[in-house]
C-alpha cells in the first residue's frame, strides 16, 4: 500500500522484523524492560536523551515476555509485583 508507515518491532525470537502496525508497548533494549508507550519512566530517560538508541516495540505483551522482557514497575505496577513474585520462587 503506497504511503503506508513501516514500524520495526521485536517479535517472540528477540529479533525485530517490520511491520505495517505500530507496537503497542515500548522498551528498552539494554535493561530488557518493556512498558506502556506513555511510560513516566520511559518519557523523563528519552527527554534526558540517549535512551532513543536503545528504544525497542513490541506489538503486545505477549512478544515482549517471550522475547525477555519484564514489565516497567513505574507504568506497569501489578504486572511488576506479579513478575517480581514468579522471579523470587524461581530462585
Amino acid at each position: 500500500m503506497a504511503g503506508a508507515n513501516i514500524y520495526t518491532l521485536i517479535g517472540v525470537d528477540g529479533k525485530p522484523y517490520r511491520s505495517e502496525t505500530p507496537g503497542t508497548l515500548g522498551g528498552h533494549r539494554r535493561s530488557r524492560i518493556y512498558g506502556r508507550l506513555d511510560c513516566p519512566g520511559a518519557l523523563r530517560a528519552i527527554a534526558r536523551g540517549g535512551y532513543e538508541k536503545s528504544r525497542v516495540f513490541f506489538a503486545d505483551e505477549v512478544t515482549a515476555v517471550a522475547a525477555g522482557y519484564r514489565p516497567c514497575a513505574t507504568c506497569l505496577p501489578l504486572e511488576y509485583r506479579v513478575w517480581k513474585q514468579a522471579a523470587r520462587q524461581a530462585s
